[in-house]
């Protein structure tokens, strides 16, 4: 049992943000100190991700081993390539299969068994469709049905033998160390458990305040790394701890007896204990990994090709007004974490509104000549790219607020509490809010509210065609009546 021995003023100042976000969070809510706790410095996504890469490497090398036995078996020699090419074809679909059906997964490395059987299945479907493409392509006439028998049976018994041995090994060998689990006790008892990191709410300091941004900050940094958060509490206390676990892009479970309004989204189990799993990221991490992919494959070249006019606008500031080319502002970003983003300044330096209290109006005086144009055309947008680059961003997402953000003359955190949702992806340059029209000013309420409905709609519904389809229809809305 892992016990946080930290000082009690450590844990509630536990926030790391850069210099915008720190002067912003600073201004707003308090003081804002270094980060003096991390309770999982290493994340375990990356040793399962190794793990995996092992699984895999190990299925592949089976594949290949026994196309080519085969051939031996029937040739003698492997002069003839026909094994290689089979090989080469099965595999990519082996890998696609076992991906999809679970043999790359955390069941599959907690049970050897469960993963043996799923990359057994995913074989034997990737040989049918193998043998079907064939068949209708008639591809490979002349392969040897003896070798093609041996290779097949081989790969399976291997297969299945080298997973039960290697997830033996990665049982014996990483027990307990596959995930990372946080328990947070507020008031409320609950009996030392091994492998977890347990806290008390009051000595750390922490306050289920999901209307504080500072205090949703200081809640993420301390669950960043952990793959499961469970919180025990009194009854009164469930709703505001699920709100702040809902953001936090974990998976957030709250134990207690009687649980009714906190939205739980499944049941599971902590010793002889019921809990109700409140939260668990939109996302799994083969839809992340795709989302990133596509985020650095259209932002690269996009970069490179745009670069004549990067530098044309910079000139442009340049010579327009006197003071740095970027604007760098606090916004609110992936799991309620402070992040700076990038915009090219379109204000004189001396009306900057770091905290983003002011909405911009038509006729904003503040705003440059240069100013006018990339803010309607959307040019200054562009360095959002390289928070993509850095990972602070996505192509597409919930856009990014500044903390001091007003709807009328109320803060966007108060507006709704469900406000801090949108924040289980990572912010985008553009979104389906942006698409529907829903930009410029927040003069009200309700100019809020549509938004926040569609990005938890985008949210709820997320694919990677999604993405490409808002992507493409934003190239229609870059010129907008509302962006000014």
């Amino acid at each position: 049992m892992q016990t946080s021995s930290v000082p009690p003023a450590d844990v509630a100042a536990g926030v790391t943000v850069g210099s915008a976000a720190n002067a912003a969070a600073t201004s707003a809510y308090g003081t804002v100190t270094p980060d003096t706790l991390r309770l999982f410095p290493h994340s375990k996504r990356q040793l399962r991700i190794n793990l995996y890469m092992l699984l895999m490497v190990v299925d592949v090398l089976c594949i290949f081993g026994c196309f080519a036995f085969g051939a031996l078996v029937r040739f003698g020699d492997l002069r003839e390539l026909t094994w290689l090419r089979m090989s080469l074809a099965v595999t990519p679909l082996f890998i696609g299969i076992a991906l999809h059906n679970g043999a790359y997964s955390l069941p599959a490395l907690r049970s050897p068994t469960t993963g043996a059987a799923r990359a057994v299945g995913a074989l034997l479907t990737s040989f049918a469709l193998l043998f079907v493409i064939s068949y209708f392509l008639k591809a490979e006439q002349d392969v040897s049905r003896l070798s093609v028998a041996v290779a097949v049976f081989a790969t399976v018994g291997s297969v299945a033998m080298l997973r039960k041995v290697t997830g033996e090994w990665i049982q014996k060998t990483f027990c307990g160390q596959l995930t990372a689990s946080l328990i947070i006790t507020d008031e409320s008892y609950i009996a030392a458990s091994p492998d977890c990191i347990m806290i008390d709410a009051l000595t750390a300091g922490l306050k289920p305040e999901a209307r504080n941004p500072l205090a949703l900050q200081r809640f993420a940094k301390l669950v960043e790394g952990a793959d499961r958060v469970v919180i025990a509490c009194r009854r009164e206390a469930c709703s505001n701890w699920a709100m702040l676990l809902k953001g936090s892009n974990v998976r957030g479970e709250i134990l207690a007896d009687e649980v009714q309004s906190v939205g739980a989204v499944g049941v599971d189990r902590f010793g002889t204990r019921t809990t109700l799993v409140v939260s668990s990221g939109p996302l799994s991490g083969q839809q992340r990994a795709m989302k990133r992919a596509l985020d650095l494959a259209l932002t690269i070249p996009i970069l490179v090709l745009i670069l004549p006019v990067l530098i044309g606008t910079i000139i442009a500031i340049r010579l327009d007004s006197s003071g740095p080319v970027l604007f760098r502002q606090a916004r609110v970003g992936y799991g309620n974490k402070l992040f700076d983003v990038f915009k090219f300044r379109s204000m004189a330096v001396e009306s900057a509104d770091p905290m983003g209290a002011q909405s911009t109006s038509r006729e904003d005086t503040r705003i440059t000549r240069v100013g006018r144009f990339i803010r309607r055309t959307s040019l200054d947008e562009l360095p959002q790219l390289f928070n993509v680059l850095n990972g602070s961003m996505s192509l597409v997402g919930p856009r990014p607020h500044a903390l001091g953000s007003l709807a009328g003359q109320v803060l966007f955190w108060e507006v709704d509490d469900r406000y801090s949702h949108r924040h289980v992806l990572k912010p985008g340059i553009t979104g389906l809010a942006q698409i529907r029209g829903f930009r410029g000013s927040t003069n009200h309420v309700d100019d809020l509210s549509r938004r926040l409905q569609a990005d938890l709609e985008y949210i709820a519904g997320w694919s990677i065609w999604r993405d490409l389809l808002i992507i493409l229809k934003t190239l229609r809305v870059m010129v907008h009546q509302n962006a000014y």
